[in-house]
């Protein structure tokens, strides 16, 4: 079944804050096998004018569907989760995620199309501290596998 397309544009959020910290950081540098020591040292990051460790890139993939994903449980879109499977993701950075961030985001689905049996689903979050500085943009694409049929 197609997705529903009266989503288009809807917005979720602001999300719950999410607190970036040291360790976090350090685990997801080790995850994806990134040695960067601005990722696990404080002075080394310091020194690049950095006031903490920062982040890599892809680090804000571990919360950016924190609000986006509302969207995805809601019956009426009528998205089969079983079906689904991550198309693409991308980071447009203002600045580096930074330890000791307090980040929050909204998110809003900005497509949906078919493509073959598949059905697209685009969510942009923008992503900010707490206080309203911007940090970076985040689209993220799922694909439902047969949904268009």
């Amino acid at each position: 079944m197609a997705l529903n397309r009266d989503f288009v544009g809807r917005s979720y959020g602001p999300s719950a804050p999410y607190e970036v910290s040291r360790v976090k950081i350090r685990e997801f540098a080790a995850a994806i096998g990134d040695n960067n020591p601005l990722y696990r040292d404080r002075e080394a990051a310091r020194a690049a004018g950095h006031p903490d460790v920062i982040a890599p890139p892809t680090f804000p993939i571990v919360f950016s569907l924190q609000s986006g994903g509302e969207a995805l449980l809601d019956p009426d879109l009528g998205l089969n989760l079983a079906m689904v499977v991550h198309g693409e993701q991308r980071f447009e950075h203002i600045r580096p995620v930074r330890a000791g961030d307090e980040l929050v985001m909204t998110s809003t689905i900005t497509d949906i199309r078919t493509a073959g049996r598949n059905e697209l689903l685009t969510i942009r979050s923008d992503v900010s501290t707490v206080d309203g500085e911007p940090v970076c943009v985040t689209y993220n694409t799922i694909v439902e596998r047969g949904g268009a049929v």
